[in-house]
């Protein structure tokens, strides 16, 4: 958890926090890793998200920390995008040294380092506006943790990633082909891959009691729903747009 100031307390009183290095140090070590209980919260992340975040209370309670301790979810994350997108290179790619730049520029750019980027704006946007005013100047100021805000981004991706790299695979025949029925099912895709992100965005900050006006996090799914038709009638497929970027 980020250090928590009480009003009246200087910056030079918080101490570092020691859950990030203890984290990056796990990555490495199999053993330490919840394997079973990660892909309960995959499964459960696509059927019924809101008591994956009941979890994150009780792991509150124990831990005394919103984030994970366990590094175990990005790694499984990113070997199952490993995966899926080496098969849309199979299919799609016949030269091996661009599939293998495919490969990690889709784990690092897109899970990781724009997992960063989004984490860190929705840590700044959460501790700067969206926290409650403490009501008396005993109470312990609450922050946001900034490798919680992390796991949501990693909580949201998922689903994300099982329609638009695993059914998106299944069904890229269909999508990539000419015609309004292709674009209306890839536009249909990825509209609902994209409301469903910033939902879970949304449950993974609504969970914690000392934030307020969290249904932002749920205005660009209306941007979406606006566009989204928009798209359709202009003739775009994201699904060819993607594959073509990335396979010519």
């Amino acid at each position: 958890m980020l250090p928590t100031i009480s009003k009246g307390r200087t910056p030079s009183n918080v101490r570092p926090n020691p859950a990030f290095p203890q984290y990056l140090r796990r990555i490495v070590k199999w053993q330490q890793m919840d394997i079973e209980y990660t892909f309960w919260q995959m499964l459960h992340l696509c059927t019924s998200p809101k008591v994956v975040y009941q979890h994150t209370k009780y792991h509150k309670q124990t831990k005394n920390q919103w984030a994970r301790d366990d590094p175990a979810f990005v790694v499984i994350c990113s070997l199952l995008l490993m995966v899926a997108t080496s098969a849309f290179c199979a299919a799609y790619d016949y030269n091996l040294g661009h599939a293998v730049f495919t490969i990690l520029s889709v784990v690092v750019f897109h899970f990781l380092v724009i997992g960063l980027i989004l984490a860190t704006c929705c840590w700044f946007l959460t501790n700067s506006y969206l926290r409650e005013e403490a009501s008396n100047s005993h109470v312990v100021e609450q922050r946001v943790e900034w490798l919680y805000a992390f796991d949501v981004h990693c909580n949201s991706f998922f689903p994300t990633f099982v329609v638009l790299y695993v059914i998106q695979y299944f069904l890229s025949p269909l999508l990539v082909a000419h015609g309004f029925i292709p674009i209306l099912l890839s536009n249909l895709l990825f509209m609902v891959a994209i409301s469903y992100y910033h939902y879970l965005n949304f449950l993974g900050y609504d969970v914690l009691p000392f934030l307020e006006k969290t249904t932002f996090f749920l205005y660009p799914i209306g941007i979406v729903i606006i566009l989204s038709p928009i798209a359709i009638l202009s003739g775009f497929n994201p699904s060819r747009y993607a594959m073509g970027m990335y396979f010519g």
